[in-house]
């Protein structure tokens, strides 16, 4: 017998699928509900390696963990990762397949993995009482309605209610709730259970009346309204965004332990991947992290990170453009601390060698450390755990480019030369003995009093991220309707709202 299943979907991308996803994954977890997180079909550059070596997207890896379970590529089947404003690498089961254009994916492609995506769902319903879903974008792209394999084209093929989340802050939330459902096809509409208010700030019973009304105009009632909270985003799939409780973006750095702060600027390079690798150094007392993209905004920074990217290439070109590659260049001369991550690694290189990512052939690095790239056309996928700094590391590796590494300092699989770091390990910098132990090089190097927190701990920081989230969904959300949704499915007599979906 198959578990209960409910479908998340938005009025519009960033209403807010992803957190309200985990949220009601932590909620159910702590009942006693063994619940699974699942989205067929994730556009993003933040993705993760599961432990049988399979890329997903990072929101699923975190909804995983919200759930107390092991991600798998189950909870993932399609993942894109754009390369450029009209091509994406689509990675099936955790594997690149190839790159294919948006009108070549929806043209065909997308439908043919219905089958795939479907059977993954029936996979986790198997074994889970509850599995969590999440949509993508809009359920209302009238565009590409025939071609939907994560909305309401999964939603259909397996009888899932679905609840519509609204972001309240950006205004027109009642517009946004009644339109998604007037655009949806009869059949769809009987699967839409209802709202979720999301970012509501202020008097809630001010609410009320448009929430009657809304429910006089569809028939359809309103699960909950999210008050606003800082710092709730979980890894973001899109933007420039650093999750972790909001630290980069929302929330006041905490005092520092030692007398000064430590200042790091990350380069927001094109195509930017994995950014939350710096999440670990945002959550620790008294660093201040920001992105940039002028070469003046690293003159006081203590540290510099030239962070992944899905293009090495566009990224040099970017950094030369922007004179930020003989910034970069200087500081490595002075002393002064750089860290590059996966593509940011390449960069600092020598020479590239690229025939399978740009297609460029050889192009030269900014030579900063003694290391060859050659772009090979199998994905490197692992989780690799080693040493550094005398303290135990593990990370994980996203990457086509193989290192050869010709001198310097070994470090993680790549190289220390003087101030400058290069490693392809993702993730390293959760592991709080290294990270602290690397703060304290880096603060020495750059002549600061700092000190790093003796007992930030980067997972119990996770754990307290995904229980407010849970809170959120328990306090303020009517949790024993939600369950009748899962276990249930959407009322029947759900009224048809004019004009529905475009023939």
């Amino acid at each position: 017998m198959s578990g209960g299943g409910l479908l998340v979907a938005g009025t519009t991308s960033d209403a807010g699928k992803s957190v309200v996803t985990a949220g009601i994954c932590r909620w159910l977890v702590r009942q006693g509900v063994k619940v699974a997180p699942f989205k067929a079909q994730n556009m993003s550059l933040n993705s993760f390696v599961t432990r049988e070596g399979a890329e997903i997207g990072r929101a699923q890896a975190m909804q995983a963990q919200a759930c107390r379970v092991e991600p798998t590529a189950l909870m993932n089947p399609v993942l894109l990762k754009p390369g450029g404003e009209r091509s994406s690498q689509v990675v099936l089961m955790g594997r690149p397949v190839g790159e294919m254009s948006a009108r070549g994916y929806h043209g065909g492609r997308q439908e043919q993995l219905l089958g795939t995506v479907l059977d993954c769902l029936e996979r986790l319903r198997g074994t889970y009482d509850a599995v969590i879903c999440e949509g993508a974008g809009s359920p209302a792209e009238i565009n590409l309605r025939r071609t939907d394999i994560v909305n309401m084209g999964i939603a259909r093929n397996a009888g899932l209610p679905v609840l519509v989340v609204g972001d309240i802050d950006r205004g027109g939330v009642f517009a946004s709730f009644f339109g998604t459902v007037a655009l949806l096809s009869p059949e769809d509409q009987k699967l839409v259970a209802g709202f979720l208010v999301n970012k509501f700030r202020g008097d809630v019973s001010l609410l009320g009346p448009g929430l009657e009304m809304l429910h006089g105009l569809t028939g359809r009632r309103t699960y909950g309204v999210l008050p606003f909270q800082h710092g709730l985003g979980i890894d973001e799939e899109d933007g420039l965004r650093v999750s972790l409780r909001g630290t980069v973006r929302e929330s006041q750095v905490a005092a520092p332990v030692g007398e000064d702060v430590l200042r790091v600027a990350v380069c927001a390079v094109p195509l930017m991947s994995n950014f939350t690798d710096v999440d670990a150094l945002a959550a620790e007392p008294g660093v201040v992290v920001r992105f940039v993209d002028r070469p003046e905004e690293l003159a006081d920074a203590d540290l510099v990170v030239v962070p992944g990217t899905r293009g090495t290439v566009r990224a040099l070109e970017w950094l030369r453009e922007r004179g930020l590659a003989d910034a970069l260049r200087r500081r490595a001369a002075e002393g002064r601390p750089v860290l590059g991550i996966c593509g940011g690694f390449q960069v600092l290189g020598e020479h590239i060698e690229d025939d399978v990512e740009s297609r460029r052939g050889q192009v030269d690095g900014l030579g900063v450390l003694p290391v060859r790239v050659r772009f090979a056309r199998e994905k490197t996928l692992t989780r690799p755990v080693g040493e550094a700094l005398g303290e135990t590391v593990e990370g994980y590796e996203i990457h086509h480019g193989v290192a050869e590494v010709l001198g310097g300092e070994a470090f993680l699989d790549g190289c220390r030369v003087g101030q400058t770091w290069g490693t392809h390990w993702h993730g390293s910098l959760e592991s709080d003995a290294f990270r602290r132990a690397f703060l304290r090089e880096v603060a020495r190097a750059a002549g600061r009093r700092f000190l790093p927190a003796p007992d930030t701990s980067f997972a119990a920081l996770r754990e307290e991220q995904l229980d407010r989230l849970g809170d959120l969904i328990e306090q303020h959300a009517d949790t024993d309707a939600l369950w009748r949704l899962i276990e249930s499915g959407a009322p029947t007599g759900l009224p048809f709202i004019p004009p529905g979906a475009p023939a």
